[in-house]
């Protein structure tokens, strides 16, 4: 009866043993944690020099002082750039979201032949290295169609930021239950007032991702914008660039630490409003 007891015990204990516990793997483990490493730690470098009471960029800083932050809060190219670089970004972070919705929305829910290589086109600027968007924008509409700088810039950032938005939307809207608006639309309701009043509501997690996503993707731009801008109208990463370029005092660090400062709130504000979950769970379903 024991052995019988041992026998029927047996396959429950390997069932345990070969569910209960998960597989380790330290390589990929290491490999997390250099990545994190590689990318944390010239960060904390930054944000200690910018700390510094000396009068260049050396590491460990010399004492510690706030004045470089208030040189860089009073110096007017940054500031100007800073307001520049805002301008531009949700200018381009509010057409991309005009666009890319109803592209979403055509490919998810319409009736189109080809919706594989629409996609595609919209994610192609993804692949396509920024310096030639930049140099076809440049010939084609402010060479071609005599375009201003502005312009073209705006239209080259909405072009940078489609992807975000058609992809990012786009998988919040794949979360979505279409019978909803169905339902909305068999109650009587317009398919203009079925969109606003179903499906964007649903869609607010994936427009504040691709918002979000879009916006800081266009303020850190340095590659279409160093390209396409005057001097007249400049980014704040360009300006910092050729600060850089000039200067070896520590006020780039000052501002670098103050625009992670304020990443770091725009995350907190978008954790405590809608969760990352809720934001970015949806994109690898």
């Amino acid at each position: 009866m024991s052995q019988t007891v041992k026998q029927g015990a047996s396959p429950a204990a390997g069932h345990g043993t070969s569910h209960g516990m998960r597989p380790r793997h330290p390589v990929a483990g290491t490999l997390a944690v250099a990545g994190y490493v590689v990318m944390i730690v010239p960060i904390l470098f930054v944000v200690a020099t910018a700390f510094t009471a000396g009068s260049t960029l050396r590491f460990p800083p010399e004492g510690l002082s706030l004045k470089w932050f208030g040189e860089a809060v009073a110096y007017t190219p940054f500031v100007e750039a800073v307001v520049s670089s805002l301008e531009l970004a949700v200018l381009a972070t509010g057409l991309a979201l005009l666009l890319g919705v109803p592209v979403t929305l055509a490919i998810h829910r319409g009736r189109i032949p080809g919706k594989g290589l629409l996609e595609g086109l919209f994610l192609s600027p993804l692949v396509v290295p920024e310096l030639v968007v930049g140099l076809a924008l440049y010939q084609q509409l402010m060479i071609g169609l005599h375009l201003d700088n502005f312009t073209t810039l705006l239209l080259g950032h909405t072009a940078l930021l489609l992807p975000y938005a058609v992809r990012v939307t786009g998988a919040s809207l794949a979360l979505t239950d279409p019978a909803l608006e169905e339902a909305a639309r068999g109650l009587g309701a317009s398919p203009l007032r079925a969109f606003v009043t179903v499906t964007l509501p649903m869609l607010r997690p994936g427009l504040i991702s691709a918002g979000l996503l879009g916006f800081v993707t266009s303020f850190n731009n340095v590659p279409l914008s160093l390209l396409l801008q005057t001097r007249d109208f400049r980014t704040l990463p360009v300006t910092m660039l050729d600060y850089v370029q000039q200067s070896y005092d520590p006020m780039v660090a000052a501002a670098s630490t103050l625009v992670l400062a304020a990443t770091v709130v725009v995350a907190v504000i978008a954790e405590r409003t809608v969760g990352f979950a809720k934001i970015f769970g949806g994109i690898n379903r």
